[in-house]
């Protein structure tokens, strides 16, 4: 990957460093990266992309290579989703601006909906756990088909 380095949004850069564990947080991720990532695969699961209308400015964008290889295959495998294109994969800058963009506007996304989530909660771990767990549940009634033979006895 190129130089380009994933923004974050300047009205969720509040609600990302108190996600992160800190001398002044008890957040529940270690870096901003996981942030990132769990923010877009919510986005992603919820089909949530919104633009950023501003970058933070006191939160420096996020290098490339401090995203591991498993999540340089999730923004790669958002990017063939979102445009049906292999050849959003190609080396070219233009290619890896459009991914970036791409998994930034479903991190920003994601943020929208743990912005919303997780307001007024006093800990941020417990509640993404009941996220985790309603999200679990609830994907799992649904992949469930209706069988009336249940009630026949």
């Amino acid at each position: 990957m190129a130089a380009n380095r994933i923004r974050i949004a300047k009205d969720k850069a509040e609600l990302v460093k108190s996600l992160v564990a800190s001398k002044d947080t008890t957040g529940p991720f270690q870096t901003y990266v996981e942030v990132m990532v769990f923010a877009a695969a919510l986005g992603t699961k919820h089909k949530k992309r919104v633009p950023l209308e501003g970058v933070a400015k006191d939160l420096s964008p996020l290098r490339q290579d401090y995203f591991s290889n498993s999540f340089v295959l999730l923004i790669n495998l958002l990017a063939i989703i979102e445009t049906k294109d292999i050849k959003i994969l190609s080396e070219e800058d233009v290619a890896d601006e459009q991914r970036i963009h791409i998994f930034e506007e479903y991190a920003n996304g994601g943020l929208e909906i743990l912005q919303n989530e997780l307001r007024g909660a006093v800990d941020y771990s417990e509640r993404l756990l009941l996220i985790l767990s309603y999200e679990r549940t609830n994907t799992e009634q649904q992949d469930e088909e209706f069988d009336l033979t249940k009630f026949l006895s």
